[in-house]
C-alpha cells in the first residue's frame, strides 16, 4: 500500500508520534518532506521507513548520533559493514559501562536500605550516607 500520508498517518504506520516525526526532521534525521498547498506535510513510504529505522535504533538505545550515522550508512550502497558493526560494538561497549555503574549503585543503594530501620525514629543511614 503506498501513497501519500499526512503526519498522524506516518506516525501510526512507522510507530513514532506525530511530536517525535516533527523532532526527527528537526534534527535532520529525516529529510524535509514537501507539503501540500495548504502547508501540510506529505510523507511516502520511504519516510516510514526510515521513521521504523530510528524508532527500532532508539528501542536499542543508539544516541541520535549513533542513530545519524547507522542512517547514513544504511542509505549508502557502498558502505562498509564493518562501520556498522564498530557503531554497534561501541554502543554494547557503552551498554555495558552503564550496566556495571547501576549494578554498583543499586549495590550501594541496597546497603543503605538494609541499614534503615524504617521507623519512627528519626535516624536514618540513608540519608547519612547521602550526607558524606
Amino acid at each position: 500500500m503506498s501513497g501519500t500520508f499526512n503526519i498522524g498517518e506516518v506516525a501510526a504506520r512507522s510507530g513514532v508520534s506525530a511530536r517525535m516525526v516533527r523532532h526527527y526532521e528537526a534534527l535532520g534525521l529525516l529529510p524535509a518532506v514537501a507539503r501540500s498547498e495548504t502547508g501540510y506535510r506529505k510523507y511516502g513510504e520511504r519516510e516510514v521507513h526510515l521513521l521504523r529505522f530510528i524508532r527500532r535504533a532508539r528501542d536499542l538505545g543508539f544516541s541520535m548520533k549513533e542513530i545519524a550515522d547507522l542512517l547514513a550508512l544504511w542509505l549508502a550502497p557502498d558502505r562498509a559493514s564493518a562501520d556498522v558493526k564498530q557503531i554497534a560494538l561501541t554502543h554494547v561497549a557503552d551498554l555495558e559501562r552503564r550496566i556495571s555503574e547501576m549494578t554498583a549503585m543499586k549495590g550501594a543503594l541496597t546497603l543503605l536500605a538494609d541499614c534503615c530501620r524504617g521507623d519512627d525514629r528519626p535516624d536514618c543511614p540513608i540519608l547519612d550516607g547521602l550526607a558524606g
